[in-house]
């Protein structure tokens, strides 16, 4: 039996397997990393971010501290903190976005 317009039917679609796109390979690296080796790498690609995201957690971790003791005043100021290290944090990955945009270009 002949499809419509000539075409040949493909191959079924295997969900356990990537496509094949001509062209394209799905991973720039040709091994797998393990969580530590990915971990190592995007640290020394944008070290920005971790540090924002440690100061994110100190802020919190002594904020919620000062407010356990009672110290409003200071749980207040460490809650504003933590909003400015998120904020660093979300500008870091933007410019780390921005830089291997950059630098991926030919």
């Amino acid at each position: 039996m002949e499809t419509p317009g000539g075409v040949t039917p493909e191959a079924p679609f295997e969900p356990s397997q990537p496509p094949v796109i001509e062209g394209f390979s799905p991973s720039v690296y040709s091994t797998s990393e393990s969580f530590k080796e990915k971990f190592i790498r995007k640290t020394r690609e944008n070290p920005l971010v971790p540090i924002g995201c440690l100061g994110t957690a100190a802020a919190l971790t002594y904020g919620l501290y000062c407010f356990h003791r009672g110290q409003s005043q200071r749980s207040q100021l460490m809650m504003r903190t933590r909003i400015a290290a998120q904020g660093f944090t979300i500008v870091a990955i933007l410019v780390g976005l921005a830089a291997s945009t950059l630098k991926s270009r030919p």
